[in-house]
Parts: C-alpha cells; structure tokens; sequence
C-alpha cells in the first residue's frame, strides 16, 4: 500500500497541494505557504518520497510518486471532505502533478504547473540540464557545492534574492541520492500524447528567462491542454514561486479563486 509522503499544513479552507522540484523540499514553497493560509486556503507542502522525512520508493518512478501523492490527499479526506484538490507542481513536482491528474482525475479540481515540461527528450533544454547535473554528481562534487554553481544559473536577473538564498538553501538539503533518482526519472518522462486528457482548469506558469523550460515549451502544453492558459513572468528563470514570490502569489490566488487564468 502506497504511504503518504510527510507534509506541513497551515491554514483553513479549500486545500492546495504544493509539490516542489528536483531540488526542492517543502520549504519551497514556504511564501505560498503563508499567502495561501492568510487568504481562506489550506496549503499542503509535501517532501516528495526521499526528501526530508518522507520514505523513499522503488522504484522511483512517477506511477509511485502518483500513488503516494493519492495517498496523502486521501489521508486528508476528513478536512477536505472527500472534496478533490488544487494541485501546484514546480518542476519533477509540474511533472508529478501531471501523472496524477491523469492517473486518479477525480482527486484534482485544478492544476498550477509552474516551469515544468510534459516530457524531457534527448536533446532538449530540460535533458540538457538533467544531464549536466547528473554529471555533477558522478564527479562526487557535494550538494552544496553543486547549489552554489547550479542556482545562480537557474535564476533570471529579476529574481528575489531572498528566493534565490532560499532555493540555494533547499538544493543543498537534498540527499545525493534521491537527486540522482529524481533527474533519472525526469529522463524518461513522457506525457505529451495525454496532455489532451486533462480536463481540470490550468495555469501555467514560465519563466521568461528559464533555459529549463523556456516559454516555449510550456506554451506548446498550454496549447495541447484544453481550457489552459500561460502566463509568462518577465525577467523571472526556472524558479518562478521563488523568485517573483508576490507576482506569482497574486496569480495563483486569483486562479485558485475563480478557476480560470488570469489576464495578461
């Protein structure tokens, strides 16, 4: 039976889930966190399984990831009522959200994929980056030396530097191991052909300046998602959430409220 991966929770009402990226923990999402809850929701922030205290699965793959996803929403039925949720991913967590939607649609009522990519093939920008940090990693360079080179890259040059000391922070936290099982699992993810099969509002959010997943990735998923929009933050990279924290707070809100995408 799958186990539900360990989460903080703050706030009352509709719950949003937040799922971070490769090198994230639920700290990444700690601006929404309080937005969210400040605002009539409840924010659900989970350590995806090898990530801070929750347990790893094998394999790593999304169809476990997806399971244990739909086994926290599930454990928290007597808040929400049995009532589906709002599901955000940022990257690996944009993925995740993804597979789940397709996997279990009757647990999601919205997706928020922020800089994220429905598939990484040979030779893209996300498997290019995938590759460099794997290379990193089989050089034995130690995680907090790889946050240090890798996060300044990621950031556009209107980032936060408080959400770029934050994010520096979470890459640093990350087991080397479950990274390396995190990027392994990106290279064989593939959605693209189902994308047409998601029929939850969503949003979509890209970084203008993101070398990851450049806007124009994630305007071909905008178009291949019925009834989904993007919206494009200029000068922001690949950490939107973290970077333009206000900016992307006000849009998540104002799409968690009315379910539809915000105007330009």
């Amino acid at each position: 039976m799958p186990i539900a991966p360990h989460y903080s929770m703050l706030g009352h009402g509709p719950l949003v889930l937040l799922l971070h990226g490769a090198g994230g923990g639920w700290r990444a999402f700690a601006p929404q966190v309080e937005v969210l809850a400040s605002l009539g929701f409840r924010a659900v922030a989970c350590d995806l399984p090898g990530y801070g205290r929750s347990a790893p699965v094998e394999p790593y793959a999304f169809k476990g990831l997806a399971a244990g996803c739909a086994a926290l929403i599930e454990s928290l039925a007597p808040v929400t009522g049995g009532a589906p949720v709002a599901v955000v991913g940022h990257g690996l967590g944009g993925m995740l959200a993804q597979e789940l939607a397709l996997r279990r649609p009757e647990l999601v009522r919205q997706l928020v994929l922020v800089a994220t990519a429905a598939a990484v093939l040979p030779g893209d920008a996300y498997a290019r980056h995938v590759a460099q940090c794997l290379a990193w990693l089989d050089e034995g360079r130690a995680m907090a030396d790889i946050a240090d080179t890798l996060l300044p890259r990621l950031a556009g040059p209107g980032a936060l530097p408080a959400g770029v000391q934050l994010a520096t922070w979470c890459q640093a936290q990350v087991h080397a191991s479950t990274w390396r099982q995190a990027l392994l699992a990106m290279q064989g993810f593939d959605r693209r052909a189902a994308l047409a099969g998601l029929h939850v509002p969503t949003l979509l959010v890209a970084g203008e300046q993101d070398r990851v997943a450049p806007p124009e990735t994630m305007q071909a998923m905008a178009a291949a998602i019925g009834g989904s929009g993007l919206f494009t933050l200029p000068g922001i990279g690949h950490l939107p959430h973290l970077e333009a924290p206000d900016e992307f707070g006000e849009l998540l809100v104002e799409f968690l409220r009315q379910a539809r995408v915000p105007l330009h």
